[in-house]
């Protein structure tokens, strides 16, 4: 019994603490150690798995990990080789060793080191995409799988573009207080995209096999409004972007049935949908104006509302919001979702002309959103689109929904829908 709750307690627990004991330890050591953190998180976690299994998942689990990580820590400060090659020069003697600060591990250094790292990884020294890979990396604790699919890129392309990065970081700035207001301004959009693309890759989880991993959005959640937070990133953006993901997060319990299964937008129980988080998201978008400017993640946050109303509009003030998105940030997910809400408005089959006119033929939405259109008046064609997103999806769970509304189609004459994204 021991074993198998220490099996899926620690994964649980790297995912939630080992990037927050990576940033106090970075924070701790300089970011140039990054390695040296990551390596005493690692043991860390290691010797959990070791003892826990042998004698027992402790009382305080998280408080162990950060007592052992403590302790790591110190005892690599006494490493004689170590010391010798890369501290000798600031500290002279060993009793200036023993009163060195001890790491620490209480929330209000964990968020500020989280913060720091968050601002000290997105640094214009590397690209925007080697950013968000590394904030993706060290800060969200991402697999490079993960963050290939991320990017729709391999894994081979991602493990050298962060060599890159990680080695450019060595001479950049760490702390959070070290940073102008201007520098700040600079990196938040890097800081920002890299929360969006972590909270959507919980709530669509395109890499796995479930359709929503919470512990991914939440974590996108904490961060953002660890921004929201501090008087120098609490600003319009911030808080529309935290907006967007409240509203999400309310219909987290209503996208899933009972069998795991994915649960179409306009067949959800909305006595499911969360009105506290709603409530929040409310709340933020409030925060969010009046903005000089409107960011795509004011638009998508609108996007978000208006879903969760009931107004007889609500379709077209969608797809207005989605002509507006595109003109300031195009994505092909945006174009799909603008041309379903077009179909809300003005019908599946002069929709199918829209959704023709963007030719994404490898994206799997493209031909999901194609079989739901046609599915109402060419059930052929609605097949062989289906199928074909059923080929290039990597989701078990998509599969599964997509066979189902093939073999709907294939057995019924009441035209079968499985609704994009």
């Amino acid at each position: 019994m021991e074993h198998t709750q220490s099996n899926e307690l620690i994964p649980h627990l790297f995912r939630l603490e080992f990037t927050k004991m990576t940033a106090v330890l970075s924070r701790h050591f300089g970011l140039k150690h990054i390695e040296v953190a990551e390596d005493i998180a690692s043991e860390t976690f290691l010797k959990a798995t070791e003892l826990w299994i042998a004698k027992g998942i402790p009382e305080n689990p998280t408080a162990w990990l950060y007592t052992v990580a403590k302790n790591k820590a110190k005892d690599f400060l006494k490493r004689e080789t170590y010391f010798k090659k890369n501290i000798t020069h600031k500290i002279k003697l060993e009793s200036e060793i023993q009163n060195q600060p001890e790491v620490d591990f209480t929330e209000q250094n964990i968020n500020d080191s989280q913060l720091a790292m968050i601002f000290a990884v997105c640094n214009p020294v590397n690209s925007d995409e080697a950013q968000i890979s590394l904030v993706l990396q060290i800060l969200c604790g991402f697999s490079i799988e993960e963050i290939a699919n991320a990017f729709f890129s391999n894994k081979e392309t991602i493990k050298k573009r962060l060599l890159r990065a990680r080695e450019n970081l060595r001479t950049g700035q760490f702390a959070l207080q070290q940073l102008t207001r201007d520098e700040i301004k600079s990196r938040l959009g890097i800081v920002l995209r890299t929360l969006y693309l972590l909270f959507n890759e919980g709530y669509f989880s395109a890499s796995g096999n479930t359709l929503i991993r919470k512990d991914l959005c939440a974590e996108a959640m904490r961060l953002t409004l660890l921004l929201s937070e501090n008087e120098l990133t609490n600003l319009p953006e911030v808080n529309a972007l935290l907006a967007l993901q409240c509203f999400q997060a309310s219909r987290f319990d209503a996208r899933v049935n009972a069998e795991q299964e994915a649960v179409l937008f306009e067949e959800q129980d909305k006595k499911h949908w969360n009105q506290e988080m709603i409530s929040k998201g409310n709340y933020f978008m409030g925060k969010a104006y009046p903005a000089v400017d409107l960011s795509k993640y004011h638009f998508e946050a609108g996007l978000a509302y208006w879903h969760t109303t009931e107004d007889e509009k609500k379709w077209e003030h969608i797809l207005m919001l989605y002509n507006q998105l595109l003109v300031v940030e195009y994505s092909p997910s945006a174009a799909l979702n603008r041309t379903f809400a077009f179909a809300q408005v003005y019908g599946n089959e002069r929709a199918v002309e829209e959704a023709l006119k963007l030719g994404l033929s490898t994206n799997h939405y493209y031909h999901s959103l194609l079989g739901f259109l046609y599915a109402t008046f060419n059930k052929q064609q609605a097949i062989c689109h289906y199928t074909k997103a059923k080929e290039l999806t990597r989701s078990e769970m998509e599969k599964k929904q997509l066979a189902k509304a093939i073999d709907k189609l294939k057995t019924t004459e009441e035209p079968a829908t499985q609704q994009p994204g």
